[in-house]
């Protein structure tokens, strides 16, 4: 299976289209987004959602062998209304809901007043950076760090003079290093069961790669930071407000899930300012209503990338990629990068990090047995490459979040993320020099 011959003019599974047209409604999304914007000069006065609509469209056009566009379109409803989407979606809302009450309350600014009192200023981005890692190993989950960081990231911003879309990236880098890590990520659970090793022995291999590129950005952070100067806050700092944040992490910790977790944050908001007077009913409702209002562009992308996506894999993109990327294997180094492409390549068209590497797990472990790599080493490339692509993707559900309660483009986020592209360079090193060599 690994070394089929794939000719790109051979039609994929179903015989429904050729594989690069397959795969054409990715390049159709790039080109509107990334022209337009160049031609207006602002990537955020071009709404990722229109380049999404167009590509949908067009996906829609070259699919064949359904009976009809009531056939095409159902495809895509069907990968609009995934399960995996739906529950991002109601991340999406309850996290909206959860911020604009916190703000109501007065929590993130009591959260950024401990903050400036707790850092002196030329520790601020590397504090946040490594709270971040900290809590996302913690809880495991990228999001739900992001959730809980990037609204207190956004008041620290407005304080120092920052701009809110570096400091999101200084959080949803250091939430790509817990996901990549943590015992209990979807993505560490994926790939080590998919190569058949234990979980302790990928996070040996993980923990020799994320470590240098934590520390070298941490340390990028700190110099960044020299020149950062903050004044604590004269008032005092009031703890009974800092009591939703603390709540929301002490939950995903215990394992909560997420909604649940979010639920209870909004119900803890509403009582505190009902309590203090900072909130009435209607004027939790309207929080709770604005909150909601701000995440629609997220909800919508989220909907029309899924559905786009799944017509991608039915027509056959995701499988011509795959053999089209395991021809040509030489080698354990070749055999290697052929891995961190095809999960790479699967998380572009897929956008979810998680179903990436199910989607390639088998093809990896064919291409580990026969060219007699480490499963340890293929469940770490899985586990790496994935996420590293996952936190540049500008429809990816991290970006999205981070952009949403920032108020910023997922655009304007990507060049700050120091710690994926630090990541990636120390993974593609360490093939190229067999690092580490016990697993390589």
């Amino acid at each position: 299976m690994g070394t089929t011959r794939t000719d790109s003019k051979e039609p994929v599974k179903g015989g429904r289209t050729n594989g690069w047209l397959a795969l054409s409604p990715l390049a159709v999304f790039l080109v509107v987004y990334l022209v337009s914007s160049v031609m207006a000069g602002d990537f955020y006065s071009i709404p990722i959602a229109s380049a999404f609509l167009i590509a949908s469209c067009y996906a829609i056009a070259i699919t064949k062998g359904e009976k009809g566009i009531e056939g095409r379109i159902a495809i895509f409803s069907r990968g609009a209304g995934d399960r995996n989407v739906l529950l991002m979606i109601w991340i999406f809302v309850l996290a909206g809901a959860f911020a604009s009450t916190a703000k109501d309350i007065g929590a993130i600014e009591a959260t950024v007043n401990l903050t400036l009192r707790i850092l002196p200023g030329n520790l601020l981005y590397a504090g946040i950076f490594i709270a971040s890692c900290f809590i996302s190993m913690s809880i495991g989950t990228s999001v739900g760090t992001i959730v809980a960081l990037i609204p207190v990231t956004a008041g620290l911003a407005a304080e120092t003079g920052t701009s809110a879309a570096f400091m999101a990236a200084i959080v949803t880098g250091g939430a790509f290093f817990g996901d990549n890590l943590s015992f209990i990520s979807d993505t560490t659970i994926a790939s080590t069961r998919t190569q058949g090793c234990s979980m302790q022995d990928k996070f040996r291999v993980n923990i020799m790669l994320a470590a240098p590129a934590a520390i070298l950005v941490a340390a990028v952070y700190i110099l960044m930071g020299q020149g950062i100067e903050t004044t604590a806050p004269a008032e005092p700092v009031e703890w009974f407000r800092l009591i939703p944040y603390i709540l929301i992490i002490v939950l995903a910790v215990s394992g909560i899930n997420v909604v649940l977790t979010l639920a209870v944050g909004i119900g803890v908001n509403a009582v505190i300012g009902f309590t203090d007077g900072s909130l009435t009913w209607s004027g939790w409702l309207s929080a709770i209503g604005d909150g909601i209002g701000s995440m629609g562009e997220l909800i919508i992308v989220t909907m029309l990338a899924g559905g786009m996506l799944e017509l991608i894999r039915h027509n056959g993109g995701i499988d011509f990629i795959i053999r089209l990327m395991t021809r040509h294997i030489k080698g354990k180094r070749g055999a290697e990068f052929s891995i961190a492409a095809l999960v790479s390549l699967a998380n572009l068209c897929t956008a979810n990090n998680t179903i990436a590497i199910i989607t390639t797990g088998s093809m990896a472990k064919d291409i580990t047995s026969r060219y007699g790599l480490d499963p340890r080493k293929s469940a770490s490339i899985l586990d790496t490459f994935s996420c590293i692509v996952q936190g540049f993707l500008p429809y990816g559900a991290q970006l999205l979040m981070a952009s949403g309660l920032a108020s910023v483009s997922a655009i304007d986020i990507i060049p700050h993320l120091y710690y994926p592209a630090a990541l990636g360079a120390v993974s593609i090193l360490a093939i190229l020099f067999r690092y580490p060599k016990k697993y390589s």
